[in-house]
């Protein structure tokens, strides 16, 4: 008999999934994977809460010679944050949360055997690229504006083609169906949330505590990484 059964795409023997050659995996590789998952889980928790907290404790901050307070975070940039007193743990935020998503996007697509080698990888790359937004904007803060600023659309821009993209492979595997469509929907949902903030955000405005582009930006941030976080979880728990 046939050790490899293709129907449930597990090996028979040994009850483990098969890889896109029709391989067992081993169970150290999938539990590790698993683990690695959870890195896309704690990276927005990590950067949220942090943003949360000191936005409530930042004095303000001063930018090209302006001092702007109080901070508010409805009218200024998280990246406000990265500056003044907050800084240091800001910026450390910044970078510790795009390495977590990062490390995440690597256990996340290793869960998955029904695709190959070259697309996981693929796949891996497009989602880690969120991450390494992230790390941009911890290195490079407001007064570093042009690499902050493609740092911003490399970490808020490149989910609107990852979630669309992940959406549909994942409607194409029955266990993971449901959350292909959020995924499908979170495409646009990301798009217009990023292009409500470029619409509201005025920098004077923004400087003078005037506008509500901050809001708009923590609520894109908000669901762009919950969609992230969700992926590593569902990864952990179905891996």
């Amino acid at each position: 008999m046939n050790r490899i059964t293709h129907f449930n795409n597990h090996d028979e023997a040994t009850g483990l999934p098969l890889d896109s050659k029709g391989k067992p995996t081993t169970l150290t590789t999938t539990s590790t994977a698993r683990w690695l998952a959870l890195g896309a889980v704690a990276g927005p928790i990590l950067f949220n809460l942090a943003w949360l907290v000191l936005g409530f404790v930042s004095p303000g901050f001063t930018l090209f010679g302006t001092r702007i307070e109080p901070y508010s975070p409805i009218s200024q940039s998280i990246s406000g944050l990265g500056l003044g007193l907050t800084a240091p743990f800001m910026n450390a935020a910044f970078v510790a949360g795009g390495l977590l998503i990062m490390i995440g996007a690597i256990g996340i697509f290793w869960t998955f055997r029904e695709i190959g080698r070259v697309t996981r990888w693929g796949y891996t790359i497009l989602l880690a690229l969120a991450g390494v937004g992230m790390i941009m904007d911890g290195i490079f803060t407001l007064e570093s504006i042009m690499p902050h600023t493609a740092g911003f659309l490399v970490g808020t821009g490149t989910p609107v083609l990852s979630f669309l993209i992940f959406g549909r492979m994942l409607r194409r595997i029955p266990r993971w169906r449901r959350f292909g469509n959020w995924l499908i929907l979170g495409s646009p949902v990301t798009l217009g949330l990023l292009v409500l903030y470029f619409a509201t955000f005025d920098p004077v405005a923004s400087g003078a505590g005037l506008g509500i582009s901050g809001l708009i930006q923590r609520v894109l941030v908000l669901e762009s990484h919950a969609l992230i976080a969700a992926l590593g979880w569902l990864a952990y728990r179905r891996g």
